[in-house]
């Protein structure tokens, strides 16, 4: 699998390649991710325009934007008429950096994907080549099926980098209705939080939040993301760009579990140089698993642009208890 610790999706922003001026604007937006999407988005009639004009838009970039870390696409399914023709146009393209596949119902979907990115963009897959840079796969788990298969999914490609649980169509395989609790998905979520972590998958993407606007909008997506991250996803999709910066965030480590997470490694360096394996801080035990979590936290601190050396020099002299 393509597992990195320095991949940050904390906000997968879907955008349109149907409308050439959320394309531009995208140039201008901030997100760890941008998934320029060819298919719930666009109806069948528009996706050759479509994809021409998202190949442009691509083609003309002579790099990322600064504010960007990913560009990705989102392609059609495996099984419709589009796929091969999406991937043909623009699975060569230096600028795409992954494919996000939609309704993966099982490990050939990746493999096929797989095999179409080796041979349409060969040098990026050859670790012999100077070009050698793999498109990453982020799949979209959206029905039962992938559910129960999600194990053989995790393990079908080197390039997989992330699945996302996408609730709607979840919702209609199942024949079940979305509710504001998001209970109908707990055993979906875990499952699938649990299959990317015991995969060592960089990204586990939680399900859009379908009310954005007003102030009703921005608390139920606040409660989706703390409800998202104390499952264990590390990202949500986003439907809208005002999304972003609250999701953003929300899946960063808070300045309260920072300024705890260097105190504990600052300390615990201290305890190791003893030869302590377990000791205190504010009264409660810190062992090897804590210690790690707090480095994992520190971490990805640094991957969100926060100044973690500035709290290290404050509590440099935090001593194990």
């Amino acid at each position: 699998m393509a597992a990195s610790s320095s991949i940050l999706r904390r906000a997968l922003l879907y955008v349109p390649a149907s409308s050439p001026r959320m394309l531009t604007k995208s140039l201008g937006l901030a997100s760890d991710n941008i998934t320029y999407d060819l298919e719930d988005s666009v109806t069948p009639a528009a996706k050759p325009e479509a994809r021409a004009a998202l190949r442009t838009h691509l083609h003309s970039l002579s790099e990322r934007p600064s504010s960007v870390s990913e560009l990705a696409i989102r392609i059609n399914a495996v099984s419709t008429p589009y796929a091969l023709d999406d991937l043909a146009a623009l699975a060569p393209l230096p600028r795409v950096d992954a494919v996000v596949l939609p309704k993966v119902n099982g490990a050939s979907d990746l493999t096929f994907l797989t095999d179409a990115l080796r041979h349409l963009a060969p040098g990026r897959h050859d670790p012999a080549s100077s070009e050698y840079n793999p498109v990453k796969i982020v799949a979209l788990i959206e029905s039962a099926r992938a559910v129960m298969d999600l194990r053989e999914i995790c393990g079908a490609t080197p390039l997989l980098s992330g699945l996302i649980f996408a609730a709607e169509d979840f919702a209609l395989d199942l024949s079940i209705t979305r509710t504001p609790s998001l209970g109908e998905f707990l055993y979906a979520r875990s499952a699938i939080v649990t299959a990317a972590r015991a995969a060592g998958l960089p990204s586990a993407i939680d399900l859009v939040c379908t009310s954005y606007k007003g102030e009703e909008g921005l608390a139920r997506l606040d409660d989706e993301c703390r409800g998202g991250k104390a499952m264990g996803f590390n990202g949500k999709q986003c439907i809208h760009p005002s999304q972003v910066e609250t999701v953003q965030r929300l899946f960063a480590p808070s300045e309260k579990e920072v300024e705890w997470a260097v105190r504990c490694t600052v300390a615990d360096e201290k305890a190791a140089k003893a030869g302590r394996g377990a000791w205190t801080l504010d009264g409660t035990m810190i062992d090897a698993p804590v210690a790690g979590k707090a480095r994992a936290i520190v971490d990805k601190a640094r991957r969100c642009g926060m100044d973690v050396d500035d709290l290290r020099d404050k509590w440099k002299h935090q001593e194990p208890e």
